[in-house]
């Protein structure tokens, strides 16, 4: 398929910068893929959409607060730095997004926070925006990372940045959020509440977790018409024995599995057996999926409105059906349904 495809007219309002007031109280379109229609409904309302002994995954990842600003050296020139993964524990390496780009040498030293509390000399360029920082701190490793992270703000996208930050430092995890190194939230999951959750337990449906750190890649431009020739970064993963096991014994008896984001879709997807089950799983996927394409694990998807050309609508549209997705997408900017991050959710069952 081509990029050119993935194209719609967006309008710039329905880009929500809040949160809905309550989790689990946002819009949801339900598409159903045998019959090709549409339901508007409430996201609590998703449990009319479950049966007992079905299988709900969640990703587990928590974002850490990943943005920095700090000062050149000499010049005292601001620069934005966006941490994207720790890549050596002990000499404290990070590989980062520096932005302006073009002010940053090897060599440079940068100045964060107060009194200069961290500091950290440029020792790689990377990618033509990316670097690698080696922060000099001769303290713990406790001590800087709590440091590093008092510093940062959490990595809202532009267009939700500016609303208020105890909100966000809270409404921006999902309340599954353990393990720390995602720079972005896994949205999908966003609407559960606690609430919600006990409704489920109470009516028999299982939830079982994955970890999948969710990076950069997710939201990075595809650039080439022919989507054949796209890279996804890599992102890693961690799917435990029980999880698989969960999974596997709910697909043998008849059982479906719901994906809580396309995070969870490519975990999943990554791990699959010849015989169309899942495995334990420790490692890192690339894995970029866009129609056409034939899923082994979940049977619904629960996501929110993407963006237009980004790969996460490339994903939605593989599981979803292009053409039944594309008119999922038309009838949501026709109903005013809000996308991105804050926006409503999409279930495809």
């Amino acid at each position: 398929m081509k990029l050119s495809q993935f194209n719609f007219n967006l309008p710039a309002d329905l880009i929500s910068s809040y949160p809905s007031k309550n989790r689990d109280e946002s819009r949801m379109m339900v598409l159903n893929k045998k019959t090709g229609t549409l339901e508007h409904v409430i996201f609590k309302d998703i449990i009319n959409y479950m049966s007992e002994k079905d299988v709900v995954v969640f990703n587990n990842t928590k974002v850490f607060p990943a943005r920095l600003y700090g000062n050149k050296e000499k010049t005292g020139a601001e620069i934005e730095v966006f941490l994207l993964r720790e890549l050596n524990k002990d000499q404290r390496l990070w590989d980062v997004l520096v932005d302006p780009a073009r002010k940053i040498r090897i060599g440079n030293k940068l100045y964060f926070g107060e009194n200069d509390a961290l500091v950290a000399e440029v020792i790689d360029n990377t990618t033509s925006r990316g670097r690698t920082l080696r922060f000099l701190c001769d303290g713990s490793y406790e001590n800087f990372k709590a440091t590093l992270f008092r510093l940062g703000e959490m990595p809202l996208p532009k267009w939700i940045r500016k609303t208020v930050e105890p909100i966000d430092n809270e409404r921006y995890q999902t309340i599954f959020a353990k393990v720390e190194g995602a720079v972005a939230v896994p949205d999908g999951a966003l609407h559960f509440s606690k609430e919600l959750l006990k409704r489920m337990e109470i009516k028999g449906v299982a939830s079982a977790e994955i970890t999948l750190h969710v990076g950069m890649g997710h939201f990075r431009a595809v650039d080439v018409e022919d989507l054949s020739k796209h890279k996804m970064d890599s992102e890693p993963v961690v799917i435990t024995e029980g999880t698989a096991q969960m999974i596997n014994n709910a697909k043998s008896n008849g059982n479906r599995i719901f994906a809580t984001g396309i995070d969870v879709l490519r975990a999943v997807e990554t791990s699959v057996t010849t015989k169309k089950e899942i495995k334990p799983f420790e490692g890192w996927t690339n894995k970029f999926i866009f129609p056409p394409y034939d899923f082994c694990i979940p049977d619904a998807l629960i996501t929110n409105f993407q963006m237009p050309q980004s790969t996460m609508l490339m994903f939605v549209a593989a599981f979803g059906g292009y053409d039944m997705v594309m008119n999922a997408y038309n009838t949501a900017v026709k109903e005013k349904y809000h996308f991105g991050a804050y926006g409503d959710a999409l279930l495809i069952i």
